[in-house]
């Protein structure tokens, strides 16, 4: 039988995207890449969010793609920001049909029909992506948000990538297999913490270096910390845009909290049964409990 270490190491590789996986993404990203070149004026274009930040868990969903539009686009911006959104939504409509085209807050999810086994594989496919359109601003950029009162939010996932670096740096390499790890217990428990953003950017201040060198402790300790402070405003890490944490209200967030405090109690008793020479069962919790399939039991 797998040792838990053994099984972590195991689950770890297991939440890092593969050569396939990262080869569909390409190929998937490319093509909406050249559909929208020739749908609008794209100044540039580049993929960003969790998948850009290597924090991007399985099974992979939502790649985001900012898609920076050019003068000719500019009226767009004079318009309320759901007009943008319906004029890309409609473009990609044209290519992936309206029922897998929706949307969203800030973007437009495109979905490919890729189903999700038992196991939680896709056979290496990517199964939508988040299509962002934006304006370049000063310094950094500014996107459509149709839950502001100004209609548009300043953002610039560069910052957001370059803090993600630092921090896996300081945490011996191993913060943003940390992050993967929760974002996976996250998903598997109906996303108690909405977006799943705010759990990398609790984790650049909660998660302090350096790695105690034991995933189960760590993550038993940060499951209660994320708890304790789920009520707490969390800015943008860029400075630019509303808190992140905006996308929970006081309901959600008392429902988190309890999400969170029963992984920390189920962190607690696998490790006790681990320490009590019951391996076995200390996997059954972190995998039924926890994480869900595609922690290892062998």
């Amino acid at each position: 039988m797998i040792s838990v270490p053994e099984a972590f190491k195991k689950f770890r590789s297991r939440l890092e995207l593969s050569e396939r996986e990262q080869a569909d993404a390409s190929r998937r990203q490319k093509e909406i890449r050249a559909h929208m070149d020739g749908s609008f004026d794209i100044a540039s274009d580049f993929l960003t969010g969790s998948y850009r930040r290597w924090t991007k868990t399985k099974p992979l969903c939502d790649v985001d793609i900012f898609c920076v539009l050019g003068l000719q686009e500019r009226p767009y911006r004079d318009k309320p920001p759901s007009a943008l959104l319906r004029v890309v939504e409609k473009a990609l409509a044209e290519k992936y049909g309206e029922k897998n085209v929706k949307a969203q807050r800030r973007s437009i999810n495109v979905l490919f029909g890729v189903a999700v086994d038992e196991e939680e594989q896709t056979n290496d496919q990517v199964m939508s992506f988040d299509v962002v359109p934006a304006f370049d601003k000063d310094d950094h950029f500014e996107i459509p948000d149709t839950d502001t009162h100004t209609g548009w939010t300043e953002t610039d996932p560069r910052v957001h990538y370059d803090k993600a670096l630092e921090a896996q740096k300081l945490f011996s390499g191993e913060w943003k297999g940390l992050v993967r790890m929760a974002k996976k217990w996250n998903a598997h428990h109906g996303k108690p913490i909405k977006p799943s953003f705010l759990i990398e950017v609790m984790a650049l201040e909660v998660i302090q270096p350096p790695f105690g060198g034991d995933y189960r402790y760590e993550l038993k300790a940060f499951f209660a910390v994320l708890a304790d402070r789920i009520d707490e405003e969390w800015p943008d890490p860029a400075a630019l845009g509303p808190p992140v944490s905006d996308g929970m209200d006081a309901a959600q967030q008392q429902n988190a909290r309890a999400e969170l405090m029963k992984a920390s109690d189920a962190a607690a008793r696998a490790i006790q049964l681990e320490n009590g020479g019951r391996n076995g069962d200390a996997l059954r919790v972190w995998r039924d409990e926890i994480f869900g399939p595609l922690f290892p039991l062998s």
